[in-house]
């Protein structure tokens, strides 16, 4: 059973950071692109980043470039994702996803709220 556990969303201020987990099981991790994707209340989700399994090449929305970076450790089945210079629009529940695009994510986690608010 394919299994996405996200942990590490909490309350921060502005600008403050956090880092994000997504703790991988009934796969081989290392098989797949995985993203991390985001829903703020009352609107669809959007991708956010992804990564992908060849050279760990990365990819990143607009509205988080300079500020995010997406990493794996393919040994821990595990995803990351540091966010830097946290802005109130980034206030949603992130998910993680199995595949690089919203299109291809056949399996998402069951989120972790991260609330940027002063």
């Amino acid at each position: 059973e394919v299994q996405l556990v996200e942990s590490g969303g909490g309350m921060v201020q502005p600008g403050g950071s956090l880092r994000l987990s997504c703790a991988a099981s009934g796969f081989t991790f290392s098989d797949y692109d995985m993203s991390w994707v985001r829903q703020a209340p009352g609107k669809g989700p959007e991708w956010v980043s992804a990564i992908d399994i060849g050279f760990g090449s990365t990819y990143y929305a607009d509205s988080v470039k300079g500020r995010f970076t997406i990493s794996r450790d393919n040994a821990k089945s595990t995803l990351y994702l540091q966010m830097n210079s946290l802005k109130p629009e980034d206030t949603a529940l992130y998910y993680c996803a199995r595949g690089g695009a919203l299109s291809t994510s056949d399996y998402w986690g069951q989120g972790t709220q991260v609330t940027v608010s002063s």
